[in-house]
């Protein structure tokens, strides 16, 4: 065409049009070339050349050089044969008309046009038959055919499901949206394309083979078998120019179908490209009458005088017209200016497929607004705005597509609404916007990137698979998330299913330790850097464990006789590579080893508990010291056994004896607490601050004593201890009957409330006589109370055990014993 003044194509797709419009305004500028389908006009005034849906395409030509007509063998097509087959007779080029087609429309081309000359191109590449094959084993850049949506959806979500999915083509989706699908497809996102018979035309793909999930389908009327020249049709998708291709069967049947399977003639055809030829081209009267409704409905019914020529059965348009013709409607429409623009409205095609009694109620509804005039520009984009919701799921879109696809082609006729071209770029921003979403959610639905690519990718070397890690914490290959790394752990995506955790899992096994090795090493290389008190590696010791953030590094192990923990690595640090999990138990020791710093009046116990200058007395109290951890009390520490002696040469060690308790005080500061809590060594509730007084209970954290409501830290209640056996030595020889005046304004400034007070003190052996309030009346100070101190008894020891008699049975048996 483009080497002509001027011409014209006629396409069975829009997008077919649309895409050698692109081509042509490449070669010969924007300005010069027209666009027209049923959807979209694009007319720059005086455009030479014109490329257009055949619908839309004039019927001589429009007096251009070129006219050429693609897939002219669509002449034979129930639905849209008589279209076909107008152009074909009558649009013609004043210098050149080519006619586009398969070599079975020969035979009637010579009858109907004897002065064509035909030309025929072979196919450089060859198509092979290679039997049936099960999903699992279809080779990569294939395309599955089926030919009803319910078999598309049940093959896109098995391929899905064990080979990452597969681009959807079907007759049923917008231009934009099948566009896009096939992008998936060409661009190598999926390696496979599962269609309708949709794929047979305007698709040009890079395809290996096809697989026929069936070979019958409905054509509108019926359920019947694919003719050899529709199977070549779709096979023939297979292999491009010198590339050969192979088509099959799908075997296994889908959705309990059984197993379709090819004859040997039909093989034989596919193979040869040989067909059996058209012998009818369908045809309608082209040029009715327009006088009456009657007259335009007989002339449409007129059968052809030509023999290679059928009246074409009655499509959805004319259908339509005889529906309305016995409606009320039709009885106000006179003129043939009427009755032509009532043909006009009936020629609506029916986008939404809803069958000829929706479609008529629907161009009914029209016709209302059109026959007084224009469709008002409110009316019309108030319709509009109800299509614009891209919520939903595949079929609620799809619908919507369909609904807007109606509209954009009302809004393309320049004599039914006002407004036309905005009205017209409205609804085309609509249905790109449906068809953008709709494309969202079949690859959502149909499209697993994550599983595709790890079934690319999970055969190569470990070392080249293309797997990171974000500062998150996120694992990614080629930017596809497979899960996180939550310390030295790898979790699956929480949204795999259970068919890709298994996947997800070897793919991360082969390349993250590699990669974990390093996280450990940095990890190693921080630790090692960081300050005793703490960094920013976020390393922590919490109940018996080194944690990473929420992670287990490894479990505390306590040594017999030993303060010095032992590190047990958890499963993951057991995994990483030998050299980066020496480095990070390495690392992970000293960082320990600063901290059990705090630890060293423990360990001096300990210690002194070996020397053997400690009696064995001394050494069983430093024992029960040591699994105290610095605190015990005078009932369960054995004291009365302990020499006098021995006093002194513990006190050196910080060791105090006190009233109630026998603790080191070094161990009761807050450092030292923590990290015994944190270590699991003492599992009693941890004071974090270890204040001097908090409130009693049941459990109440090591280091402290019972004082009623309350309790106070062992060190400081020695103290009130010590102040109150002052206070009485003081007062001996001045008081009566060992009676004698304490203050208790030490514990009350400690935190002690009175009572609780003397609750502590009596304990440790101090009462209290409180005095008589003064008399009603009276004026003074208050009289103070009284106290006493009375040494806690000792418990006597128990007398031996009598000696049986001798010369009785038992005194026999006590002999034998001995």
């Amino acid at each position: 065409m483009c080497g002509h003044s001027s011409g014209a194509i006629g396409f069975p797709l829009r997008l077919l049009a649309r895409e050698v419009y692109d081509r042509v305004c490449a070669l010969k500028g924007e300005a010069n070339v027209a666009l027209i389908t049923g959807e979209q006009r694009i007319e720059p005034a005086g455009a030479k050349y014109l490329c257009c849906t055949v619908e839309a395409m004039p019927r001589d030509g429009g007096n251009r050089a070129f006219v050429a007509l693609d897939e002219a063998q669509l002449a034979a097509d129930r639905e849209r044969g008589h279209l076909f087959t107008d152009r074909l007779l009558n649009a013609r080029g004043r210098e050149e008309t080519m006619l586009l087609g398969a070599a079975t429309l020969a035979p009637l081309v010579r009858q109907l046009v004897p002065e064509a000359e035909i030309t025929q191109r072979p196919r450089f590449s060859t198509l092979k038959h290679i039997g049936p094959r099960k999903l699992s084993r279809l080779p990569p850049r294939s395309a599955i055919v089926a030919f009803s949506s319910e078999q598309v959806y049940a093959v896109a979500e098995m391929l899905r499901r064990f080979r990452g999915g597969a681009a959807v083509v079907m007759g049923a989706l917008s231009p934009e949206t099948r566009n896009k699908q096939v992008a998936l497809f060409q661009n190598g996102e999926v390696d496979y394309i599962v269609a309708t018979d949709a794929i047979g035309m305007g698709l040009n793909l890079d395809v290996t083979h096809v697989a026929f999930a069936g070979l019958t389908k409905f054509d509108g009327v019926r359920t019947r078998r694919l003719v050899p020249a529709e199977m070549a049709q779709i096979a023939g998708r297979a292999g491009r120019h010198q590339r050969d291709g192979t088509f099959g069967t799908l075997s296994g049947g889908v959705s309990g179908a059984a197993s379709p399977e090819f004859s040997e003639e039909e093989i034989y055809a596919i193979e040869e490209h040989r067909f059996a030829p058209l012998t009818k081209l369908f045809w309608r009267e082209p040029e009715p009458r327009f006088d009456t409704i009657a007259a335009l409905i007989a002339d449409l019914e007129t059968p052809p005088a030509h023999e290679a020529l059928r009246l074409a059965p009655e499509a959805i348009d004319l259908a339509t017209l005889k529906r309305l013709a016995d409606e009320p409607l039709a009885a106000q429409i006179r003129g043939a200016g009427q009755v032509r623009r009532f043909w006009e409205a009936c020629s609506l095609p029916d986008f939404r497929q809803r069958g000829p009694d929706v479609h008529a109620r629907f161009v009914a509804r029209l016709w209302e607004d059109l026959r007084g005039g224009y469709l008002g520009a409110d009316f019309v984009a108030a319709r509009i705005s109800e299509l614009d919701n891209m919520a939903g799921d595949i079929d609620t879109l799809q619908g919507r597509i369909a609904a807007i696809r109606s509209w954009a082609y009302i809004c393309q006729r320049p004599d039914w609404v006002l407004a036309r071209d905005e009205m017209a770029a409205r609804a085309r921003a609509v249905e790109a916007r449906l068809s953008d979403a709709l494309h969202a959610r079949l690859t959502e639905r149909f499209v697993n990137r994550r599983t595709a690519l790890l079934m690319k990718s999970l055969g190569e070397d470990p070392a080249m698979l293309p797997i990171a890690i974000d500062t998150d914490g996120t694992v990614r290959v080629e930017e596809e998330p497979i899960g996180r790394v939550e310390g030295l752990r790898f979790v699956v995506d929480h949204a795999a299913g259970h068919a890709d955790r298994k996947m997800l899992l070897a793919a991360a096994e082969k390349a993250l330790p590699r990669l974990l090795g390093e996280r450990a090493e940095e990890l190693a290389k921080a630790l090692s850097q960081e300050a005793p008190a703490g960094g920013p590696t976020d390393v922590t010791l919490a109940r018996g464990e080194v944690r990473w953030g929420e992670q287990v590094l490894a479990k505390v192990a306590i040594r017999d006789g030993s303060v010095s923990p032992a590190l047990e690595p958890s499963r993951e640090v057991g995994a990483l590579p030998p050299s980066s999990r020496t480095a990070l138990l390495t690392a992970l020791e000293r960082w320990l080893e600063a901290r059990l710093a705090v630890l060293e009046p423990l360990a001096k116990l300990q210690q002194a508990a070996r020397d053997p200058e400690a009696g064995s007395e001394a050494r069983a109290l430093l024992l029960t010291l040591v699994a105290g951890h610095g605190f015990v009390s005078r009932e369960q520490a054995g004291i009365e056994h302990l020499p006098k002696e021995m006093r002194p040469f513990l006190r050196r060690i910080g060791v105090t004896f006190g009233a109630l308790d026998i603790f080191a005080p070094a161990l009761l500061k807050p450092a030292p607490r923590q990290l015994l809590a944190a270590l699991g060594l003492d599992r009693r509730p941890l004071e974090p601050a270890m204040l001097p007084v908090i409130a009693g209970g049941r459990k109440l954290p090591a280091g402290y004593r019972p004082a009623g409501s309350q309790a106070i830290r062992v060190d400081l209640a020695e103290k009130i201890f010590r102040a109150a056996h002052e206070t009485r030595a003081k007062a001996q020889g001045t008081e009566r009957r060992g009676k004698f005046v304490l203050d208790l304004a030490l514990p009350v400034s400690i935190g002690l409330e009175q009572a609780n007070a003397e609750r502590l003190l009596g304990q440790a052996g101090f009462r209290v006589e409180h005095a008589r309030p003064l008399a009603e009346g009276a004026f003074g100070p208050p009289r103070p109370h009284r106290w006493s101190w009375r040494p806690a008894r000792r418990k006597p020891e128990r007398a031996p055990p009598a000696q049986p008699v001798e010369g009785n049975a038992f005194a026999g048996l006590a002999k034998l014993m001995r």
